[in-house]
C-alpha cells in the first residue's frame, strides 16, 4: 500500500505553488503555476494589475482559482496518487480578500466534478478584481479608523498594528464607501488564505486567527473581532467574516467534488490555512525565543514572542503554532541596496574587500555610530544617512573600514532595539535563524550574533511557506491533543550553525544599544505621519 502524503499549498502573488511530503517530512512531489506565464489571459504584471492612480493593486479572482485547477490536472497527469493524501493545508499572499456573491456557498457546495472548478464558480464573486497586499489606496480609511478608536497606539493595542493601507479592514471600508451596492451582495468576506481553504471544503472556511490578525479588525488578545473597529469599517462585518478560528483546527473533510474529480479520499481533512508569513514561521521551524532574520531587498524579522507589546512599527500577529503566544513581524525597507551601495563606494565593489573590513575594525566600532537610510525607512520613520562619533556628535564621513561596520552594526542594533519594542526577549536557548542574499556571507553574521549575544543558523527558505503548510497539515491532525509542531518536525533537516557570539559582546553592546536606541529619536523624519505602505 503507498504511503500516506501530506500536501502544502501557497496562493502567493506571483504563483501558486504545492508541494507534497511523506511521513518523514521528505518532499515528494513539488509544482508551481506562474500567473503571468501561465495564465497570460489574465494580463497580469508579477501577478497583479495596477491600477491608473498607481495606489491601487488589485489581482483577478479567478486567476486563483484557474490556477489550482491547472496545478491539480498537471499532477492528475504525473500520476499522482491523490488517495493517500490524509491532509492538507496551505497558505495565501498576507491581507487580500475576496467577496463571495449571495448565493454562492451553494454552487461552491454542488459544484459539478465534470466543470473545472473556474468556470463552475465563474458567477460567484461580488468583486471580481481583489485588493492585495500591495495596494496603497486607503489612506482616508486608515484616518478613519485610527480617529474612531483613540489613535494608532491604541488600535496597535487592540489589533496588533497601527492602520496599514494594505490592511484588510481598510480595504473593506474603501469598498463599503465607494461601492456599498456590492457590498450588500456580499454574504462572506474571505483573506486569500480562507478563501482557498474554501475551495478545497466546498463551503466557506473560517479565517484563522494568525492571517486575521493582519486586517486591523480582530482582538489579538482573546481571539475575537473587536467590535468598535468593525463598525468602524462597514456594517453587519460579523456576519460576513463568520467566526474566527485557531490556527491548528481541522475544518472538515475535503469536498465531495475532489473525490469525484481527482481520486481524493474522502477522510483528507481540511486544516485551516493561513497567511503566508505565518506559514513561514511554521515552514522555519521557529521555537519560543527564536528569531528569523531574512536579509533581502528589505531586511524581515520573524518573531516568536511570549507577552507582546505593540508598537507604531512592525506588526504583532496570533502565532500559528501555539495559539497561547504570539509571533511579530517588522519590515526594514533599508536591506541588500544599501548594504551594496556602501560595498561599492568603501569596498570597490568586492565582498571579500567588505568582509576585511569587517574583520579589521573592533566590535563596537570604537564607539561610531551610523544609521543608513536611501530610501524612506519604516522602521523608524527616517531617511538619509547619519553618522555620530562616539560623543554622539554628528559627523560628516567615516574612515571607508567604520563606514563599513557603522553600516551592518547599525542595521543589526536597529533590529534588536526594535524586537525588543514590541516584546521580544533573547533567551538562553534563542537561536537565530537567518536567510537570504547576505546569510552567505560570515563576517556579516559574526556582527548579527554579537549584536543579538546568540548563535546563528543558515536556512534554505525557498518553499518556507508551502513547507510550513505541509507541516501544519500533518499538526492539525494532532494539535488537539497538544502535540507542539516542532515533535512533529523532528525529522525535518537541521539549520546549519554558521557562528556564535564572540566572549564579551554582550557586555559591549548593551551600552551601544541604549545609546543607539537615543540617537534614532533624533534622526526620526516625522513620528506624526501615518498610514505607511509595506
Amino acid at each position: 500500500m503507498a504511503a500516506p502524503s501530506f500536501l502544502g499549498w501557497d496562493f502567493s502573488t506571483q504563483q501558486l505553488k504545492v508541494i507534497a511530503i511523506d511521513e518523514h517530512l521528505r518532499v515528494i512531489y513539488e509544482d508551481n503555476v506562474n500567473f503571468d506565464k501561465d495564465l497570460p489571459e489574465f494580463k497580469t504584471q508579477g501577478g497583479a494589475h495596477v491600477h491608473g492612480d498607481r495606489l491601487t493593486v488589485t489581482s483577478p479572482v479567478l486567476m486563483w482559482v484557474k490556477a489550482l485547477d491547472m496545478i491539480l490536472e498537471k499532477m492528475k497527469s504525473s500520476g499522482f496518487n491523490f488517495s493517500q493524501v490524509r491532509a492538507l493545508s496551505g497558505a495565501g499572499q498576507q491581507h487580500g480578500s475576496v467577496y463571495w456573491k449571495k448565493g454562492s456557498i451553494q454552487i461552491l457546495k454542488n459544484a459539478s466534478p465534470k466543470l473545472p472548478l473556474h468556470q463552475a464558480l465563474k458567477a460567484c464573486f461580488a468583486i471580481s478584481d481583489s485588493p492585495i497586499w500591495m495596494d496603497s489606496s486607503t489612506a482616508s480609511q486608515c484616518s478613519a479608523l485610527e480617529n474612531a478608536v483613540g489613535g494608532a497606539q491604541r488600535l496597535a493595542n487592540i489589533t496588533g498594528s497601527r492602520a496599514y493601507e494594505r490592511f484588510t479592514g481598510n480595504q473593506i471600508a474603501k469598498i463599503y464607501n465607494q461601492n456599498p451596492e456590492v457590498y450588500a451582495q456580499t454574504e462572506r468576506i474571505s483573506l486569500v488564505s480562507s478563501f482557498a481553504a474554501s475551495l478545497f471544503l466546498g463551503a466557506y472556511a473560517p479565517i484563522d486567527y494568525s492571517d486575521g490578525s493582519g486586517m486591523n479588525l480582530l482582538q489579538i488578545w482573546d481571539k475575537s473581532w473587536s467590535a468598535s473597529c468593525l463598525d468602524a469599517c462597514a456594517p453587519e462585518l460579523v456576519e460576513k467574516l463568520g467566526n474566527p478560528v485557531p490556527s491548528h483546527s481541522v475544518l472538515g473533510s475535503i469536498s465531495p467534488y475532489y473525490i469525484q474529480r481527482y481520486g481524493f479520499s474522502p477522510d483528507c481533512k481540511i486544516v485551516a490555512f493561513t497567511g503566508d508569513n505565518p506559514a513561514s514561521l511554521a515552514g522555519m521551524r521557529l521555537e519560543e525565543g527564536d528569531i528569523a532574520i531574512s536579509l533581502g531587498t528589505s531586511d524581515t524579522l520573524f518573531l516568536w514572542i511570549q507577552e507582546p507589546t505593540p508598537a507604531l512599527e512592525g506588526h504583532i500577529l496570533c502565532n500559528p503554532v501555539d495559539s497561547q503566544t504570539y509571533m511579530a513581524l517588522l519590515c526594514f525597507k533599508n536591506g541588500s541596496l544599501m548594504r551594496e551601495r556602501i560595498r561599492n563606494e568603501c569596498a570597490s565593489g568586492s565582498w571579500d574587500e567588505f568582509s576585511k573590513a569587517l574583520s579589521s575594525t573592533v566590535a563596537g566600532n570604537n564607539g561610531n555610530l551610523g544609521f543608513y537610510f536611501d530610501v524612506m525607512e519604516i522602521t523608524p520613520e527616517a531617511v538619509g544617512v547619519h553618522r555620530f562619533n562616539s560623543d554622539n556628535q554628528k559627523v560628516l564621513n567615516f574612515p571607508k573600514e567604520v563606514e563599513i561596520r557603522a553600516l551592518i552594526e547599525g542595521q543589526f542594533m536597529a533590529k534588536r532595539i526594535h524586537a525588543e519594542k514590541l516584546g521580544y526577549k533573547v533567551m538562553p536557548q534563542t537561536r537565530i535563524l537567518a536567510t537570504g542574499g547576505a546569510s552567505h556571507n560570515k563576517k556579516i553574521l559574526q556582527v548579527l550574533s554579537d549584536v543579538f549575544s546568540a548563535p546563528v543558523y543558515t536556512i534554505d527558505t525557498a518553499n518556507s511557506a508551502c513547507l510550513g503548510s505541509a507541516y501544519r497539515a500533518i499538526h492539525g491532525l494532532v494539535a488537539e491533543t497538544n502535540v507542539p509542531l516542532a515533535d512533529v518536525v523532528k525529522l525535518a533537516p537541521e539549520p546549519r550553525l554558521a557562528v556564535t557570539p564572540t566572549a564579551g559582546a554582550e557586555e559591549l553592546y548593551h551600552p551601544l544599544l541604549k545609546r543607539y536606541a537615543e540617537l534614532e529619536q533624533k534622526v526620526i523624519y516625522n513620528p506624526t505621519s501615518s498610514c505607511l505602505a509595506k
